[in-house]
């Protein structure tokens, strides 16, 4: 039996996604898009996961699309790559993921790759990483959010000057424009990205995903939205049983366990 072209694990309050297709460069086909989108579901679901981790089997992060099976399943609507359980992991369409992701990259970071990042949280890549947002080279759009999203985390010009001409640019770029918050030692990227995940769910999960709520609405309706929610969301957390046990914890000087209630 081949081996899935996803593959997810738990550690913990972490689930691990894992792009599984390295023959390929792990480009992705439907079949890969659709159990990327499956374990995102799972993540969102399962109130013992707390915080998802996207990283790559092989050489490379992905090469993109695999246009030869994506390009004849186009069709008058789009593409829609999620099934009945599944969340879009770019979040262009379809229900919003409630908890954070971070995602480790390397080797040749396209497309998707970028969009993957751009629709995660925290970014941490390794030194040799190559990216290219290349689809205007290959007579597309980015359709993944790049248009949207990347403008916003590094300014239009910067955004603008990959998506325009397909050009690729190295980590120290991707690093200097905000693409990715880290640059680690090839290799090291997903021990580095694993330590953040880690530190994510060490914390109040009502309180990380409250937080993350309320920064991806400011985001999407405007600052005014986001303020009328922060009250409301402070007096739910307050009267938590996660609040409690901060409190607590903060008064012993202890480690606070929470328990996501």
């Amino acid at each position: 039996m081949t081996e899935p072209k996803i593959i997810t694990e738990r550690r913990g309050h972490i689930l691990l996604i894992g792009f599984n297709r390295p023959e390929k460069r792990n480009a992705a086909d439907f079949e890969l898009l659709r159990l990327l989108s499956d374990a995102y579901g799972v993540l969102e679901r399962d109130p013992e996961l707390r915080v998802g981790l996207v990283y790559a089997v092989g050489d490379h992060f992905t090469a993109g699309l695999d246009l030869a099976d994506i390009g004849p399943r186009i069709g008058a609507d789009g593409l829609t790559i999620e099934s009945d359980d599944g969340i879009n992991p770019w979040q262009v369409s379809g229900q919003r993921l409630s908890k954070p992701v971070v995602i480790a990259v390397h080797g040749t970071c396209l497309t998707l790759g970028i969009e993957l990042i751009l629709a995660s949280d925290i970014a941490v890549a390794a030194r040799s990483t190559t990216f290219g947002q290349i689809e205007v080279s290959r007579g597309i759009l980015p359709f993944g959010g790049a248009t949207i999203r990347f403008p916003r985390a590094v300014g239009w010009g910067n955004a603008m000057r990959y998506i325009l001409t397909g050009d690729s640019f190295d980590a120290a770029e991707a690093h200097r424009i905000g693409l990715v918050q880290e640059l680690v030692e090839d290799g090291e990227q997903f021990d580095r990205a694993f330590a953040i995940a880690e530190r994510v769910a060490a914390q109040a999960p009502l309180a990380v995903q409250a937080a993350l709520a309320n920064a991806k609405l400011a985001v999407r309706e405007g600052d005014a939205a986001a303020e009328a929610q922060l009250q409301p969301a402070l007096v739910r957390l307050a009267t938590s049983e996660d609040a409690a046990i901060g409190m607590q914890a903060f008064l012993t000087r202890t480690q606070a366990e929470f328990v996501g209630r």
